[in-house]
């Protein structure tokens, strides 16, 4: 039964996605990085000049920001998922065929995704969290200012 069409079918599929994750998951980590960069210009001395521009303008400029922290949040483990399991299924074909070189291939590979993909998921949450802290902060001191200036 499980020798089908269908399973040979859906078995190649999932060993050409190998590369296309990884490409994906270091797009991913380069986008984190960049991101990291973006934060600590706002940190120092970026969201000092959003203070001058209106409150919508920073709420839409703050919503973009934290939904690509979030993307890059949850995207990372997904992709790492991916990049761990698909390499397994081979590996364990290996092991059961006594080739352990292939095996250790495969686990290597494995486990270099999970950290790739738990790296750019801590990435995106951590920027993610000081992000909505500062933007709250800023939206909070407008809001004063704009109250004192009535």
């Amino acid at each position: 039964m499980l020798d089908s069409a269908i399973f040979a079918w859906i078995h190649q599929l999932v060993g050409w996605l190998l590369e296309p994750v990884t490409v994906a998951m270091l797009a991913l980590l380069a986008l984190a990085i960049w991101d990291v960069g973006v934060a600590c210009g706002e940190r120092f001395g970026g969201l000092a000049r959003w203070r001058r521009l209106p409150a919508p303008e920073v709420e839409r400029r703050a919503r973009r920001r934290l939904e690509r922290s979030d993307l890059i949040a949850r995207l990372g483990p997904i992709l790492g998922l991916m990049g761990t399991l698909i390499p397994l299924g081979p590996g364990l074909a290996a092991l059961g065929d006594g080739d352990l070189k292939v095996l250790g291939v495969a686990m290597r590979v494995a486990f270099d995704a999970t950290v790739m993909g738990l790296l750019g998921g801590m990435a995106g949450f951590v920027l993610g969290r000081l992000r909505r802290r500062w933007y709250d902060e800023l939206l909070d001191a407008m809001e004063c200012e704009r109250e004192d200036a009535r």
